[in-house]
């Protein structure tokens, strides 16, 4: 059985309350700005609109009866662009003024989505094989987060994922990483192979020296049982790197 491990929404989509949201009839002027809007997405699509309108067309199902273009530049200026406003820390949303229980719930449903899309195109699949669906999953599920956090994509003989987990998470600099317990681990799911994923908030992937000692460890641990270390990548926002073309392994 494939074993995935997928963050919870912060609540029960129930006891989700709209923000903002003051009784009567969404003004004429505030429908039909909504209407222009979403046919221009129908028509182009998202790439034909800028960050902040395509964060309007998601607020617009958390806060019907307001104009929502304002939160959705305060957003915009507070995480920097619309992933990272989509994959910002529930505590920092409700922080912004405007933020509520609805507002979260859309931004994370988006979040959620995104991911299983991304991680739908690697299951099942031999991940060698699917190099760019597997960066690109990565990317999707990592880039953007302010923490660093440690995943490991566990392979069988074929290099079929059977199971992608958390590890750990650490601070925006560091993440603790026990190799004992991942070879450990890789053990119990009876798995044949490891890929060491991990994020740089900072959004530069060039590994520490820590990332490197740490590697080497992983890749001893795994030597000692049998398992091989097909890489190690980092994800920073833009890029990836991968020990193994970089020569690390």
């Amino acid at each position: 059985m494939t074993h995935f491990a997928e963050q919870p929404l912060p609540f029960d989509l129930d006891e989700a309350t709209p923000a903002l949201m003051p009784k009567g009839r969404t003004p004429s002027y505030m429908a039909d700005h909504r209407k222009r809007l979403r046919a221009r997405f129908m028509d182009g699509g998202a790439g034909a609109m800028p960050d902040y309108e395509l964060l309007e067309l998601v607020l617009f199902r958390a806060i019907p009866r307001q104009d929502v273009k304002p939160l959705a530049h305060l957003l915009m200026a507070e995480f920097g662009d619309f992933n990272r406003v989509v994959s910002a820390p529930v505590e920092r949303l409700r922080g912004i003024k405007g933020v509520g229980d609805a507002v979260i719930v859309e931004l994370k449903i988006v979040e959620a989505a995104a991911q299983r899309l991304a991680r739908a195109k690697i299951l099942n699949a031999h991940v060698i094989s699917s190099w760019d669906a597997l960066i690109d999953y990565c990317h999707t599920t990592m880039a953007h987060r302010e923490t660093e956090q440690f995943r490991v994509l566990f392979l069988d003989r074929k290099n079929v994922l059977i199971a992608d987990e958390e590890q750990g998470k650490g601070t925006v600099d560091h993440v603790p990483v026990y190799p004992r317990e991942v070879a450990k681990r890789a053990l119990e799911l009876n798995a044949s192979a490891l890929i060491l994923v991990h994020n740089h908030p900072s959004g530069d992937p060039t590994p520490s020296q820590s990332d490197i000692d740490m590697t080497n460890q992983m890749e001893n641990a795994c030597g000692a049982l049998g398992l091989t270390l097909h890489d190690h990548l980092i994800v920073g926002k833009s890029r990836e790197l991968s020990f193994k073309s970089e020569g690390y392994l």
